[in-house]
């Protein structure tokens, strides 16, 4: 493998990471270019591959405690090329600013990942404890593939990690100003109510679906289902398609079919929800089928060792006092969670996140690295330097 340029730029190496078309699961040979980088530090780089998606695991060290960087390489679609202003896999800079399809989400945070990790281990080459990324081209599609398969080949030779920093677009006005310590859960049911088709003017022949689950939808679009707690907002039910008849104004439906979806805190468990549901149900005689898919676990880390290193570390370069948020939708760090007590997302703003002409200030992808590097001088670095002084 060719030598890299060990002095590259966070700017240059995510410039060539933009120009990679790595359309979700297609990472286009992106982790290849981090790999160059990676060897040459120490870094043992394992492939974990599965049904066309490619995973990247380094690692360099095996004492305790593991820091773990992980984020993904892959991208959305563009969308109608027409609609930008440039092409979206040739990055741009204008007035200051890089356009580029991946720019927020997240090629800069790889990039910054790996120029933490070289200008810390140039700094720190006999560092305490040990560092790793996961990154995988399998995250905006159907993550099945992807960090997902590294977790599970982590879990089954009993490997795992003490911090891990997802890379993930977390900022909103500035740089720093917002990190995520968990995500709340993702509970989808599709239920199906049974009726009996007939005829709308015989109605007392039939029996409507709809009716039948009327009072039993009021119901749980009021219920209270937790208060949330001090991380997490209450436990929010929403509708997300409704579906019965036949088309004609004259027949009342057979069945009626109900896709609903629960954003949950740690307050409520899954097998909770589901239990109050089904309670719901059989309380209004519902006859009905009822399917659950559980679309991630939600995750929290508390106030510790690395929410407390990050903020550290944005205090520290960026001069600000960053805010903890639970809020969005889901991410990678669902899955990570399983096998590392301590998960955290962070990264750049995330404005223009898989919209047409995504762009980033030039100015966040050259400082993201030291907040990073912060970061891991805060975790491995700082207990070293007290023992050095006594």
């Amino acid at each position: 493998m060719k030598e890299p340029a060990v002095d590259i730029t966070a700017l240059e190496l995510t410039q060539q990471l933009i120009a990679r078309h790595s359309v979700s699961p297609e990472d286009a040979g992106c982790l290849e270019i981090v790999a160059a980088h990676l060897e040459p530090l120490g870094f043992h780089c394992e492939w974990i591959t599965g049904n066309g998606v490619t995973n990247l695991w380094a690692r360099r060290g095996t004492a305790a405690p593991l820091v773990c960087f992980a984020g993904h390489t892959d991208v959305v679609p563009t969308g109608p090329l027409s609609s930008w202003d440039i092409d979206p896999f040739t990055p741009t800079i204008k007035d200051g600013v890089l356009h580029g399809r991946g720019a927020s989400d997240m090629k800069t945070s790889i990039a910054a990942f790996v120029i933490a990790l070289r200008d810390f281990v140039r700094a720190h080459p006999d560092h305490p404890g040990s560092l790793a990324v996961m990154f995988t081209s399998d995250e905006e599609g159907p993550a099945t593939d992807g960090t997902v398969r590294v977790v599970e080949t982590l879990a089954h030779r009993g490997e795992r990690l003490d911090y891990c920093i997802v890379g993930e677009p977390t900022s909103v006005k500035q740089l720093g100003d917002m990190i995520k310590n968990g995500r709340r859960g993702s509970l989808t049911g599709i239920l199906t109510v049974k009726g009996v088709q007939g005829h709308v003017a015989y109605p007392h022949l039939a029996a409507n679906p709809i009716h039948m689950v009327a009072a039993a939808i009021a119901e749980m679009a009021t219920i209270e289902w937790d208060r949330g707690n001090e991380y997490f907002p209450p436990t929010t039910w929403q509708i997300s398609n409704f579906n019965a008849g036949t088309g004609a104004n004259n027949v009342i439906p057979g069945t009626a079919q109900v896709q609903f979806n629960f954003r949950h805190s740690t307050a409520s468990s899954a097998e909770s929800l589901q239990t109050r549901v089904e309670g719901i149900l059989n309380k209004h005689d519902v006859a009905h089928d009822l399917v659950w898919r559980q679309d991630g676990r939600p995750f929290l880390t508390p106030k510790g060792d690395l929410v407390d290193a990050i903020a550290a570390a944005i205090r520290d370069v960026m001069k600000i006092e960053t805010e903890l948020s639970t809020t969005g939708g889901t991410s990678d760090g669902r899955f990570i969670a399983d096998i590392c007590p301590q998960v955290v997302e962070f990264g750049p703003t995330n404005a223009t996140i898989h919209q047409v002409n995504e762009r980033l200030p030039v100015i966040e992808v050259e400082t993201l690295p030291a907040i990073y590097l912060r970061t891991l001088e805060h975790l491995l670095m700082a207990g070293a330097s007290s023992k050095t002084a006594e």
